[in-house]
């Protein structure tokens, strides 16, 4: 596989669930000039593919390239304009099409949050093409977000025969780690990374990542850590990691290291988030400016009607707002669509907030049948007992 579906695989076992994008009406709109260096190595990439793509209005192969490279840096940057501008290149191309645009299709549906239509085009895709790998994935990655772990399971037994033992080792420890297996998922990702040596940098940044979370639900922050400091010495750009790894350092109020890891990440909404929290933390006067950012940034969103980013707004109003009330009806509005730990930690911390203990039912019930073993989240639920 080229880097650019490694990358892809990976977001997907990450289970990556992105916001929604503006959807320009025209493909001649300017929205922005993002910023570019003269010889700048990605755009220059970009340029390229958009003159193929441009050069060959009928090439399947060109339009799912470029939208593919738009992606894929929408997910290293946390920048949903590369998403919009992913669409405006498949958006010639009729409902049935080649297993290439299906597949995107599918990706930028499931970051609209459309997750139905995005499993029916993965679908649809293995169905032109049975073994494509991250059609799979991605099915894989959108059943683990809902928390229908069967069918996960189902989807990544599929990869064994088609992916490479990394890949579909991966699989099954991301859903070992939220299933009461976190151990075993560690123990067989372990074995799987070192057996492979020569992966590429964007699979072995996931593997890693994954690393880090299940040591941190064992409990074990020493080693956690050192899988986090591993992975970004790949030196690949990655929303997810930082992410990760800044959630890592907050629950441990290491507020300072989260401002250096995220200061030139403003552009993302996830990371400005917890970029605010750090300031929050040390009491540093850019907490405001952070948090008027990010009203106006979800403010917006609404207006459009594309409130998709409930989970993160809901931590927004809990931590940086004070509104338990706000906080609890957005928890529990994503809960419908997103079932991740993540989800439903802020689902319960809303629920103590507000003092509405039954509100959380639906996370412990969650909590019950997944075996999860999360030591923070265990905790939390014990405060509503």
């Amino acid at each position: 596989m080229n880097n650019i579906v490694v990358a892809l695989v990976a977001a997907a076992l990450a289970g990556s669930a992105l916001g929604a994008p503006y959807a320009p009406k025209d493909d001649r709109e300017v929205l922005e000039r993002l910023p570019a260096r003269r010889g700048d190595a990605v755009m220059q990439e970009l340029g390229a593919l958009r003159k193929a793509a441009a050069a060959n209005p009928s090439d399947a192969a060109a339009a799912a390239a470029l939208a593919r490279r738009y992606f894929e840096l929408s997910l290293a940057e946390g920048d949903p304009r590369y998403v919009g501008y992913a669409e405006a290149a498949l958006r010639p191309w009729p409902e049935e099409a080649p297993a290439e645009i299906l597949f995107m299709r599918g990706l930028l549906k499931q970051y609209r949050h459309d997750f139905a239509g995005a499993l029916r085009d993965l679908q649809h895709a293995l169905q032109r093409d049975p073994g494509h790998v991250g059609a799979r994935s991605w099915r894989a990655a959108i059943f683990m977000v809902g928390a229908d772990y069967p069918a996960a399971r189902q989807e990544c037994g599929a990869l064994q025969s088609v992916a490479s033992e990394l890949i579909a080792t991966g699989c099954h420890a991301a859903l070992d780690g939220v299933t009461g297996a976190a151990r075993r998922g560690y123990e067989a990702l372990t074995h799987a990374l070192e057996s492979r040596g020569d992966a590429p940098r964007e699979l072995r940044l996931w593997a890693l990542t994954r690393l880090a979370e299940l040591a941190s639900h064992l409990g074990d922050a020493a080693t956690a850590e050192r899988h986090f400091r591993a992975a970004l010495a790949l030196e690949v750009t990655d929303n997810y990691l930082l992410a990760a790894y800044a959630d890592f350092l907050l629950d441990q109020r290491r507020a300072e290291e989260v401002r250096t890891l995220l200061k030139n990440w403003t552009r993302s909404d996830t990371l400005l988030l917890r970029l605010a929290l750090a300031a929050k933390m040390q009491g540093s006067p850019d907490a405001q400016k952070h948090v008027q950012a990010l009203g106006e940034r979800f403010a917006a969103s609404a207006l459009r009607g594309e409130r998709l980013h409930l989970g993160e707004e809901a931590r927004y109003l809990l931590e940086l707002k004070g509104d338990a009330q706000g906080a609890l009806s957005a928890a529990l509005e994503n809960w419908k669509t997103q079932r991740a730990p993540r989800d439903a930690a802020v689902l319960i911390e809303a629920a103590i907030a507000a003092r509405n203990p039954k509100a959380a039912a639906p996370a412990l019930r969650w909590l019950d049948e997944s075996k999860f073993e999360g030591a923070r989240l265990r905790a939390l639920a014990a405060q509503l007992e």
